[in-house]
């Protein structure tokens, strides 16, 4: 009788473990799911907050008289089957400003769809500067993302938005990915303000040297200015983005929309910086300045 060795039994052990694994059911991932509620009076005070989750909110000390809400994720990033929802409301005659922590990162997706959904409401007189850092699509991220903006009578909401397509640094080309970014806005009466939809996916990516696409860039920013007097500041905005290579400027039926296409996510920041600040209040997000 021939004895085995004990390490040839540890490793045929190992071998039968290795194998149940292999013939079991596919691992059910862990996900995110995160929700974070903000409330603020007609005096800029805190009416509500709630958190769960992934989703979080802060409000930061600052000097001036507007108020500053800062929403993240802390889950890292998105990928197929997270969820994050935001709210934010701003009461009667408030105004505030709005932003995220940091850029947000929409990762490979294996199965499924990361769902971002964001709901903005303002009082009448209200204004709101909604100002969420960038968002960084990597190779295979799947993501649909909708943003609902409900303005009371007299309202002023301005919007930024900036897509990324993969890492500049790490030179990523991306010529995968699954997005639908939907963006609406509702007057007082219900009606539609303003709605526009992004779609990418990997026939526009193999298009995106087109005059109708990208024209070879990697970063989109869109800035969305709806108020009265949106048209009023269509010289001023234009006076400020003159020597941009790639942006332009509209305004009709009391809203304002710029476009910025560029490689570099650094510079389309410090061209929307000047934009906002003449826009606003003046100041920007401490957020935005880290």
């Amino acid at each position: 009788m021939s004895l085995r060795s004990a390490p040839a039994i540890a490793a045929r052990a190992a071998c039968d473990s290795l194998s149940a694994m292999l013939d079991a059911a596919p691992i059910s991932h862990q996900r995110s799911h995160g929700q974070a509620r903000v409330s603020l009076t007609a005096s800029g005070g805190l009416g509500d907050l709630f958190q769960k989750g992934s989703g979080k909110a802060i409000l930061p000390r600052v000097d001036g008289p507007v108020p500053e809400v800062v929403f993240l994720n802390t889950s890292g990033g998105l990928t197929g089957g997270d969820t994050l929802t935001f709210d934010l409301s701003i009461g009667k005659g408030a105004a505030a400003m709005a932003a995220t922590q940091t850029a947000e990162r929409a990762y490979a997706s294996p199965a499924g769809h990361a769902k971002v959904e964001v709901r903005l409401k303002l009082g009448n007189g209200a204004t709101l500067f909604w100002l969420p850092q960038e968002t960084i699509l990597f190779q295979r991220a799947a993501l649909r993302r909708a943003t609902t903006v409900e303005m009371g009578d007299g309202a002023h909401f301005l919007g930024v938005e900036t897509l990324v397509l993969g890492r500049g640094a790490m030179n990523e080309h991306l010529n995968h990915v699954d997005l639908r970014d939907a963006r609406r806005v509702f007057g007082p009466d219900g009606t539609i303000r303003h709605a526009e939809q992004i779609c990418l996916d990997s026939a526009t990516l193999a298009d995106v040297v087109s005059p109708a696409g990208w024209q070879g860039k990697t970063v989109l920013a869109t800035l969305t200015f709806v108020a009265p007097d949106a048209e009023d500041s269509l010289g001023r905005v234009r006076d400020l983005i003159q020597t941009l290579p790639c942006a332009a400027a509209s305004a009709w039926n009391d809203r304002l929309v710029l476009r910025i296409l560029a490689n570099d996510s650094w510079q389309v920041r410090k061209a929307l910086i000047p934009v906002i600040q003449a826009l606003g209040p003046g100041n920007i997000p401490r957020v935005w300045q880290t």
